[in-house]
C-alpha cells in the first residue's frame, strides 16, 4: 500500500509530504495579522443576500470529526502546546503515552545512517524484552495522532467561530461609520445652505443699512446696548 493511501487508511491524519506543495506553502508562523485573518476568513464566504458569514464546509467538517464527548481542547500559553495536556483530553492515558516515548526513545538512540530493517529489528527486539506489544504501541501511537487532530479540528472550527463573529461586528461597524458619515456629510450640507441663504439675507439688509452710511450705523451699534460690534474674525468671515 502506498504512502498516500495508507494515510487515507487512517481518516487523514498521518502528514503525507508532497515536495511541490511545500515549495508552494507558506507557513503560517511567517503570515502576517491580516493575511491569516484573510486565509481563515476566506473559508466563510459572505451570502450575496444577507450579507451575514455562513458557516463554513471546513467548520462544518471540524465539529463532525470532533467527538461529542471531547472534552475542553487546553489552551495554548506563550505560544506552547501542552502536548500531555491534548493527549489525556484526547483519551489516551499515562500508560500508552509511556509506551509511544519509550518506542520514540530507541528510534531516537540508534544513529540516522543505520538501515531501515536493522533499526526495526533492534526496536523490536528491545520493545520484546521490555514486554510491550507491538500492536499495542501502533495503537497508542494512531491514538495520540488522532487526540493531535482532534485538538486540530478542534481549535480551527473555535477559529472559524471567532473569525465568523469578528466579520459579523466588523460589518456593523463598518456600517455604523458608513452612517455616520452620511449623517456628518448632511449636517456640512445643511450648514453649508444655511450660511449660503443666511449670507444672501444678510445682504439685503446690509443694503438698507448702507443707504444711511457706514459710518452712521458703526456709531448706532456702538452706543446701542443691545448690539455687540462684530469681531474682525466675524467680519472677515
Amino acid at each position: 500500500m502506498s504512502e498516500k493511501s495508507w494515510s487515507d487508511a487512517v481518516v487523514g491524519w498521518f502528514i503525507v509530504k508532497d515536495e511541490n506543495d511545500a515549495q508552494k506553502s507558506q507557513p503560517e508562523t511567517d503570515l502576517t495579522a491580516d493575511e491569516l485573518i484573510n486565509k481563515y476568513a476566506a473559508q466563510t464566504p459572505l451570502t450575496g443576500d444577507s450579507g451575514s458569514t455562513e458557516i463554513s464546509s471546513a467548520e462544518t467538517r471540524n465539529e463532525k470529526f470532533v467527538p461529542e464527548n471531547y472534552g475542553t481542547p487546553p489552551p495554548v500559553l506563550n505560544g506552547q502546546v501542552d502536548f500531555e495536556a491534548v493527549f489525556e483530553t484526547g483519551g489516551v492515558d499515562a500508560e500508552e503515552r509511556e509506551r509511544v516515548a519509550k518506542a520514540k526513545s530507541l528510534l531516537d538512540s540508534l544513529p540516522e545512517n543505520t538501515d531501515v530493517s536493522v533499526k526495526k529489528q533492534i526496536v523490536e527486539a528491545s520493545l520484546k524484552a521490555f514486554g510491550v506489544p507491538i500492536e499495542k504501541i501502533i495503537e497508542a501511537g494512531a491514538a495520540e495522532i488522532q487526540a493531535l487532530e482532534f485538538y486540530i479540528r478542534s481549535g480551527g472550527s473555535d477559529t472559524e467561530k471567532l473569525l465568523k463573529e469578528s466579520s459579523e461586528r466588523i460589518s456593523q461597524y463598518e456600517q455604523e461609520i458608513q452612517n455616520l458619515r452620511k449623517i456628518m456629510e448632511e449636517r456640512i450640507k445643511e450648514q453649508n445652505t444655511v450660511t449660503a441663504v443666511c449670507n444672501q439675507k444678510k445682504l439685503e439688509v446690509q443694503k438698507v443699512l448702507e443707504f444711511f452710511g457706514r459710518d452712521v450705523v458703526a456709531q448706532v451699534v456702538k452706543d446701542s446696548p443691545k448690539l455687540h460690534e462684530p469681531s474682525e474674525e466675524v467680519e472677515n468671515s
